[in-house]
């Protein structure tokens, strides 16, 4: 150890209020096609439509792995007269500059972080709200954040899709080593079920929305009892748009074909996605593990981005050269679907009390960018 090394000192998650399970998703949208199908059939039969493909929940878990998620308001999606997520009931709707459910979100597991770090708001200086998706642009959510918890310093908001947490664990890093910020609050707050398109039978069930919560600080300062050094950063963006979704500032333009198209919500191509990147995280990790005179053998665990179990699966055997325990992979993604960037510190904050001193870790997150992030780590 030395005086300036940085650590992971505590983390903390928020579980939304609603679990929504394949079933219930899979009944919504099935009511929602049939009737649609029967309201086209003299078209679907002339061959001037196609009929709307039915799911079913053998076919999503096969797929995905996904057997349930947890959404800050599910009764849209599984209305098949809606189809739509509705606003959170932790939002303000009568005040836009009200209270927003990220905020509540990431107070929450931020809560439960510095309480595993044993500090409080006064000795936090730098607020990090690293999400996918914002629900609202200004003010900042992590000022927002920062007045909530009673932080002094600054704080400021930044997204790379899927490995927002790991970029924001990084800059925290960095912030810390160069003297910018003493202790850092690193907050993925993922409210993404509102982007879904559930009337999209291959896309319908990935997402679920949680919020996860990282303290960073200098080992000197940190509390060791759930501690872990970061040893080794590696980040890494190409572009690509096999991952994507067209809102923004479009939403606020008044046009009713651009509103109800299929191109402002969520959109993938997951087979190549599959192809072009876990290959690439493959090389990467090891890459990263060579540079670290590491042997894959060494790494007493993987917390990895938790988006689908079969991209899991592959990266994992991959990397070890054999099919991946949940020992020494776990997956929670079954329980809370894709959280975008908070995935793989989901798992890590369920499944990381259990190491012991000198134990060596690998926090990897990927997806959309394509972005992917790697994190060494060692237990204190």
């Amino acid at each position: 150890m030395t005086l300036d090394s940085i650590v992971i000192s505590g983390t903390g998650l928020y579980t939304p209020p609603d679990a929504v399970s394949n079933d219930a998703l899979v009944a919504a949208y099935n009511t929602w096609a049939e009737t649609e199908n029967a309201a086209n059939a003299a078209a679907i039969t002339a061959g001037e439509k196609d009929a709307i493909p039915l799911s079913d929940t053998d076919f999503i878990e096969k797929a995905s792995g996904i057997k349930n998620r947890y959404m800050m308001n599910g009764d849209g999606a599984i209305d098949p007269k809606l189809l739509k997520t509705q606003m959170s009931s932790l939002t303000d709707k009568d005040d836009l500059f009200g209270d927003i459910a990220q905020v509540h979100m990431s107070v929450e597991a931020a809560d439960q972080a510095m309480a595993k770090a044993g500090v409080t708001g006064a000795d936090i200086d730098l607020v990090i709200f690293s999400s996918s998706l914002w629900e609202r642009v200004v003010p900042s959510t992590a000022v927002v954040i920062q007045d909530k918890l009673g932080i002094k310093g600054h704080a400021y908001d930044m997204a790379v899709g899927c490995s927002s947490a790991t970029f924001g664990m990084s800059n925290a890093f960095d912030a810390i080593s160069t003297g910018l910020a003493k202790r850092v609050l690193v907050v993925t707050a993922e409210y993404v079920t509102p982007a879904m398109n559930y009337k999209d039978r291959d896309s319908h069930f990935i997402f679920g929305d949680a919020a996860v919560a990282m303290i960073v600080e200098k080992e000197e300062t940190a509390n060791p009892r759930h501690a872990f050094r970061i040893k080794q950063r590696k980040l890494h963006t190409e572009l690509s748009y096999n991952i994507r979704a067209g809102f923004g500032s479009r939403v606020l333009i008044d046009d009713p074909a651009l509103l109800e198209s299929a191109n402002l919500r969520f959109l993938q191509n997951g087979r190549t996605v599959f192809k072009e990147l876990v290959p690439a995280v493959v090389e990467l990790v090891q890459g990263e593990l060579a540079k670290a005179s590491m042997d894959v053998d060494a790494v007493r665990r993987m917390w990895l981005h938790q988006a689908n179990i079969n991209m899991n699966g592959f990266a994992t055997k991959k990397l070890i050269g054999e099919d991946p325990s949940d020992d020494r992979a776990p997956i929670i993604l079954d329980e809370y679907a894709n959280t975008a960037g908070a995935g793989c510190m989901i798992a890590f904050n369920k499944h990381s009390d259990d190491l012991k001193s000198g134990d060596m870790g690998v926090i990897c997150s990927f997806g959309a960018g394509y972005s992917i992030g790697f994190i060494l780590v060692e237990k204190v």
